[in-house]
């Protein structure tokens, strides 16, 4: 089952990504930067009470501007409602119920998801007491008064905001088909992707970006397996404003990636890989998923002997991040080695749930470690003592070692390398987790 998305949506200058910063804390720092990653995070995850969900920071919403910038932020905000499981409202105490605030209200109304009213920066309860009573008059309920800034009342908040979270069902658990999440730009050809596979027009296509408005769930059997595709929504241009939309893209991107087992990552041939597939890839690398990178429209790029090596430097170039994941050129329009892609899905996903037995997994690092001697510092050696494996989707490996700051990124490549030239892992992430402990353990 996947993760809840809840989304902070109101005015601008409220406070959202105060609030968004506040709850997402270390998730958003960036600590591990990973390369073509974007710096410019608008989505973390968070954990209350047991529970784990997605948020999305959105841009404000103003209901009447003709700015466009500012109209075009409403616009993506308007995604954000409409993908998310529950809304966050939130509003400001210090300048009171304002005409906006009842325009951002109705839209939400429209929307009938659930929405937990929030009034933002009341530093004192006992102070703006009778300032929050004023919010009733939205008619959205209880307001939860906070300070995002002082990160007073966030728990009360999350409590009403994990009620509304659906409870797990024997239906999800039991399905066991396969998930693939077709993702990347807007009209790069993902739902041509889907109707070439399945051999109907099910999903709209046209010319524009973003005719898709929803991401689309398509049921395919394709000889004794089952698949299901989710097609991610496309997003309309207006103007030149292009940075909005293409942030907004990674939104439905998350939501989509987060039910799915494999991502393919559509790239369109006849611009190129850019730095907006590195984004969209990067979520799904983040999360540990099955990746596959599909390059499509190839059957319009004018190519000589040298073309395919070209392209495929530039992708892995670009996409250095995730160099492991699989690599396919395709034709919707011609249907090119698109029946590929079934046999790609199959193998990226075995790779991704794929467990290696712990005397196997041993005997593999204490040959690597004698090939290629541990790093020292301060004449101490690091040692590995074991590894196990602790979990799959992705493969998850834990080291246990004398000294967790002797295990240092450049020996973790190469001990990741010695286990991928094994096992092949194709197509998937590994992660590793160091835990320290005694030698006298």
């Amino acid at each position: 089952m996947s993760k809840p998305t809840v989304a902070i949506v109101g005015r601008p200058n409220v406070g959202k990504s105060t609030l968004f910063n506040a709850l997402a804390g270390s998730r958003i720092s960036i600590v591990e930067d990973t390369p073509g990653v974007t710096r410019d995070r608008i989505y973390a995850d968070v954990e209350w009470r047991g529970r784990t969900f997605t948020m999305i920071d959105t841009g404000g919403i103003e209901p009447d501007t003709k700015d466009i910038i500012l109209s075009q932020m409403r616009e993506q905000a308007l995604i954000a409602i409409y993908t998310a499981d529950v809304i966050i409202f939130m509003v400001d105490v210090r300048q009171g119920l304002t005409d906006a605030d009842d325009k951002v209200a109705d839209m939400l109304r429209r929307s009938k998801k659930p929405v937990v009213l929030v009034v933002n920066k009341v530093d004192s309860f006992t102070k703006y007491e009778a300032d929050v009573y004023e919010f009733y008059n939205l008619g959205m309920g209880d307001p939860v008064p906070i300070s995002s800034a002082s990160r007073l009342g966030l728990g009360d908040m999350l409590e009403e905001v994990v009620r509304y979270f659906p409870e797990k069902t024997a239906e999800e658990e039991e399905d066991t088909r396969t998930k693939v999440a077709i993702v990347g730009k807007p009209n790069v050809g993902k739902s041509s992707i889907i109707n070439k596979l399945i051999g109907e027009d099910r999903v709209i296509v046209s010319e524009i970006a973003g005719t898709t408005r929803d991401a689309v769930d398509t049921e395919v059997t394709y000889g004794d397996r089952e698949y299901v595709f989710i097609d991610t929504a496309g997003l309309r241009r207006k103007a030149k404003i292009k940075e909005e939309i293409e942030r907004y893209s990674v939104i439905r991107a998350v939501t989509a990636i987060e039910r799915a087992d494999v991502v393919v990552v559509v790239i369109d041939a006849t611009e190129g890989v850019t730095e907006q597939d590195a984004k969209i890839a990067g979520v799904a690398h983040e999360r540990g998923k099955g990746i596959i990178i599909a390059v499509n429209k190839w059957d319009a790029v004018e190519k000589d002997d040298k073309t395919i090596y070209r392209f495929t430097e530039k992708v892995r170039e670009t996409l250095s991040f995730m160099s492991y994941a699989e690599l396919i050129f395709i034709s919707a329009k011609t249907g090119q080695r698109l029946n590929k892609l079934y046999d790609l899905i199959d193998m990226v996903l075995a790779n991704n749930a794929m467990r290696i037995g712990t005397g196997v997994l041993n005997e593999i690092i204490s040959e690597a470690t004698a090939m290629h001697q541990p790093p020292t510092d301060k004449g101490k050696r690091l040692r590995i003592f074991y590894v196990t494996q602790a979990g799959v989707k992705p493969p998850t490996f834990v080291f246990f070692v004398n000294d967790k700051k002797l295990m240092h990124f450049s020996y973790q490549r190469y001990l990741e390398n010695q286990i991928r030239e094994t096992f092949e892992f194709r197509g998937t992430a590994i992660k590793f987790i160091i835990r320290e402990r005694s030698e006298s353990k």
